[in-house]
């Protein structure tokens, strides 16, 4: 097939990283895969780290110049190359797409990706775009599926959930020098409980919480020496260096920015901590830490709780609870054999139901289906 992505959205995170990896993978399976996003877009300076095409158009702002644009676009690669499928992933582009489309005699089909959980407007013109302009709805969990349903009215048989695959080759449990690697990278001892999150610094992302929950727990003098690795940037970073230095935690707290060897500062983390309250799929993060055998904190949110069980596959706490948190996370660095319990109930999972190739397989039958014309059989998630 001849796959294009549109992306409109100049930040950095998940869900542009799922577009390139997936775009990796299908291009590894033998199909043409090109990405079309703005210039100055950090995915367009990534896309040549991950092997994947790419073309920039002023997308960025919905507007006559960008339907334009990728109208021009699309007229062009008909007498060139026609892609089958156009995959839009944010609003803009999701629009921007679905126009030009509707302005020309022979478009490919859309499929739209929906990567968060906030609210979709149940409106004439939102729905025109879901129910009519889009062939298939791809959501990254169940929980985001089931919303579309019942609140947006969508067909089942046209929404579909693929969660982000991962890839289990890489993440996988750190051996002792793995781990010892990465602690020296670090700068802790052996003795250090080291609390980790990998999140890009957004607000409904709850570094402050996380931040917050930290200064708790070394108020009350643990038994264990505590370090937090904030691994990720963004608009947030400022506002949370400057809350930790608020709270005297300089000495412990690292902020590492975005790292593209994300598993080597896994490898040496004791904890893992997502306390979102907004906006989630299921986050590969998320995932990618559970596959590294490491006990997670985190909350109900978006879609999280499909792989997330409390005190079966992690523990879950309400979210924007910061005292909940450190209760968590002190209950892990005192029990190592609930620690340990965790992460490998977690690992295995993820190792048995979101690897790469899993969600690869789950996108091409959608693409096929789009194809065709018709609806794929929706493939649900499984809870763990």
């Amino acid at each position: 097939m001849r796959i294009v992505h549109t992306e409109s959205s100049r930040g950095w995170g998940g869900q542009e990283i799922r577009i390139l990896s997936e775009a990796r993978g299908m291009l590894r399976r033998g199909h043409s895969v090109l990405l079309l996003c703005p210039a100055d877009a950090r995915i367009h300076s990534e896309a040549a780290r991950f092997g994947v095409s790419v073309t920039a158009l002023p997308i960025g702002d919905k507007g006559l110049r960008g339907i334009l644009s990728l109208r021009r676009w699309l007229r062009q690669a008909q007498r060139t190359g026609p892609p089958d499928i156009i995959n839009t992933h944010s609003s803009t582009d999701s629009w921007l797409a679905a126009l030009a489309c509707a302005s020309l005699r022979q478009a490919p089909a859309l499929v739209r990706t929906r990567h968060i959980s906030a609210p979709v407007p149940d409106n004439l013109t939102t729905g025109w775009l879901y129910r009519h302009a889009s062939r298939m709805v791809v959501t990254t969990g169940e929980t985001l599926r089931q919303t579309l349903l019942s609140v947006n009215h969508l067909d089942a048989a046209r929404v579909v959930s693929i969660p982000t695959g991962i890839d289990t080759n890489l993440f996988q449990p750190a051996s002792a020098g793995q781990r010892e690697q990465a602690r020296a990278r670090m700068h802790v001892t052996r003795e250090t409980f080291v609390v980790g999150i990998v999140a890009t610094l957004r607000s409904w992302k709850g570094h402050r919480y996380l931040i917050e929950a930290l200064g708790m727990m070394a108020a009350r003098a643990s038994a264990r020496p505590l370090h937090l690795v904030i691994v990720g940037d963004g608009p947030q970073r400022a506002h949370l260096e400057a809350q930790v230095a608020h709270q005297g935690l300089q000495s412990v707290v690292q902020f590492c920015g975005n790292q593209n060897s994300v598993v080597e500062w896994l490898h040496g983390m004791d904890a893992f901590a997502l306390p979102s309250y907004a906006n989630e799929g299921i986050p590969q993060a998320l995932l990618q830490a559970m596959a590294c055998a490491l006990p997670v904190v985190t909350t109900q949110a978006g879609a999280i709780g499909e792989i997330a069980r409390d005190s079966e596959t992690a523990l879950v706490v309400a979210p924007r609870d910061a005292a909940a948190l450190a209760a968590a996370l002190e209950r892990l660095a005192g029990d190592e054999e609930l620690a340990r319990t965790l992460g490998h109930r977690a690992h295995e999972l993820v190792r048995a139901r979101h690897g790469e190739d899993v969600m690869l397989d789950k996108m091409e039958a959608v693409f096929k289906g789009a194809l065709a014309g018709a609806p794929t059989a929706n493939q649900t998630a499984v809870r763990p």
